[in-house]
């Protein structure tokens, strides 16, 4: 399923590899998951299209970083803003409020480790495999997001209203 190479000594992924979602808007190539690292850690390289993002939302089980590579990415964490340009690192530990938008007009892409491994198997549960990860992306519909907040507890995410994240 996943374009990876193993041996004794770990993986290796060249550029374009990995196993591709669409997810609420957005593209997640998953660069290492749960089995991959003994549960050590998952990472995803995230195409964040213009006017999508996270919901603001809290962590139960994992903490996530994020490194920007390419663009501008909102994040709200704790009730203060930043736009993280190409570079910036962002930790959000276990239990902060916090959410990402890309509220430019153009794609960005940012990696993000989640510790412990695991979560990614909600991204994959939500979203859609990209057989075209070069194609649009796909609307979001309201079934979409009425199935992320369903499953969302499963994984010990609260999706908070999407007023909470400035208080």
């Amino acid at each position: 399923m996943f374009a990876t190479q193993m041996n004794q000594n770990g993986l290796v992924l060249q550029p374009g590899q990995g196993s591709s979602y669409w997810v609420l808007g957005d593209l997640y190539t998953f660069k290492s998951v749960s089995n991959d690292t003994n549960g050590t850690y998952s990472l995803m390289e995230m195409i964040v299209y213009p006017q999508t993002g996270s919901p603001p939302h809290i962590h139960s089980r994992e903490d996530e970083s994020f490194l920007v590579q390419s663009g501008e990415i909102q994040f709200q964490i704790d009730g203060q803003t930043l736009v993280a340009t190409p570079g910036t690192f962002i930790y959000s530990p276990i239990g902060q409020r916090h959410l990402f938008a890309n509220i430019s007009d153009q794609p960005a892409k940012m990696l993000c480790w989640i510790t412990p491994a695991g979560l990614e198997q909600f991204f994959m549960e939500i979203g859609t495999p990209a057989d075209d990860p070069t194609a649009s992306p796909p609307p979001v519909t309201d079934a979409d997001i009425q199935k992320t907040i369903a499953l969302a507890p499963q994984y010990g995410l609260t999706i908070l209203p999407p007023d909470s994240a400035t208080n």
